[in-house]
């Protein structure tokens, strides 16, 4: 209820608690003593005098749904790793999979008019690191972050999108099903109540929990002046690892990763890049499936692209269709596999097990 107060926002809100302790005993003091405390502005204070229960109603029966919840930060399932940024969400309103919101999670953000090669990208590291064991989290945005989600949904993993409105709405309208998919496989959240319009303001508030949820983020393409240029800053100021795939020189969409690059960021040519320095095991997701897997294999490529293959012959397509990876990567990999002789070529197009 303090939070639909007029100009009451996530720093107020703090604000109000260094003095009054709970929300609850803001409204259970006089209104000489909110006035008194200087915390909060006229129109806020009439507000309050009112006390109408009635503007949370909307919230409260969008909650009554079994997959929509309301966490506050005292909740169990509230994100720990949230919490450690300078200003987390009071409320976090999530539709889907509330226990996905504490597993390890890595932002993958971008350009909402990326080229070719940034989606792929996008989309093979979101599935390959999806795999292993890492919650792919954005923001559900036009481009480099619906790649990602997509590709951690092609590899059946979870992920994570951060919207910038009430989740009564989608935007943008067009990901309608997209946002279904998340919901069911992994979660939609939002610091922002039920019936909120995408507001332009709304979404550079919204990057600082997309980075905030996340052991690091890693920008695909990206100009100087973006969204993305905030994500990355915000993860940097949060302390959290910033990583940047580079580009051409020629590619406007690489200025923003070469620029953070210079600043510090890890440059990212691969998945090691990003293992290697969020320290992050996958061995133990792996081998819930198979304790017998060893460190080596499991950190090697081409055993991820075992799962998939088959004693009987799969051409290329089947392989990209069943792994979401790309099929340049399938097809370099493939070799390494032929080299040792645990893939044999079929037909001349189409591979198969041999041991």
């Amino acid at each position: 209820m303090l939070l639909k107060a007029p100009h009451v926002g996530t720093r107020t809100f703090y604000k109000a608690l260094q003095i009054f302790e709970t929300p609850e005993q803001v409204f259970s003091v006089t209104h000489s003593a909110r006035k008194e405390s200087g915390v909060f502005r006229q129109d806020a204070l009439d507000f309050l005098t009112t006390n109408d229960t009635t503007l949370v109603q909307a919230d409260l029966d969008w909650a009554k749904a079994g997959d929509c919840h309301i966490l506050t930060l005292i909740d169990k399932n509230y994100p720990e790793q949230l919490k450690t940024i300078s200003d987390p969400p009071p409320l976090l309103y999530v539709r889907g999979d509330i226990a996905c919101l504490s597993l390890p999670q890595l932002a993958i953000v971008g350009s909402r008019n990326p080229s070719s090669g940034g989606q792929e990208n996008a989309q093979t590291f979101a599935s390959t690191l999806a795999k292993l064991g890492l919650v792919i989290t954005s923001g559900m945005a036009s481009g480099i972050d619906a790649s990602a989600h997509i590709g951690a949904l092609e590899a059946n993993q979870p992920t994570i999108a951060v919207c910038g409105t009430g989740l009564d709405r989608i935007y943008p309208a067009k990901h309608k099903s997209l946002a279904h998919q998340i919901a069911k496989k992994g979660a939609l959240i939002s610091e922002f109540c039920i019936g909120t319009s995408p507001i332009a303001n709304n979404f550079p508030r919204r990057n600082r929990i997309i980075s905030g949820l996340s052991l690091g983020t890693l920008v695909v393409e990206a100009s100087v002046k973006s969204g993305t240029m905030i994500t990355a800053k915000l993860a940097a100021e949060q302390g959290k690892e910033v990583f940047a795939i580079p580009s051409s020189i020629h590619n406007l969409l690489a200025k923003g990763c070469h620029q953070l690059i210079k600043n510090g960021a890890k440059l990212v040519e691969n998945i090691d890049d990003i293992l290697d320095e969020l320290q992050f095991e996958p061995l133990n997701i792996l081998q819930k499936n198979n304790p017998t897997i060893s460190k080596k294999e499991i950190d090697s490529t081409p055993f991820i692209l075992l799962k998939y293959l088959s004693y009987d012959a799969m051409s290329i397509d089947e392989i990209v269709e069943k792994s979401g990876l790309s099929p340049q990567i399938i097809t370099q990999e493939l070799l390494l596999l032929e080299l040792d002789n645990v893939v044999a070529k079929v037909n001349g197009s189409s591979y198969a097990l041999t041991k």
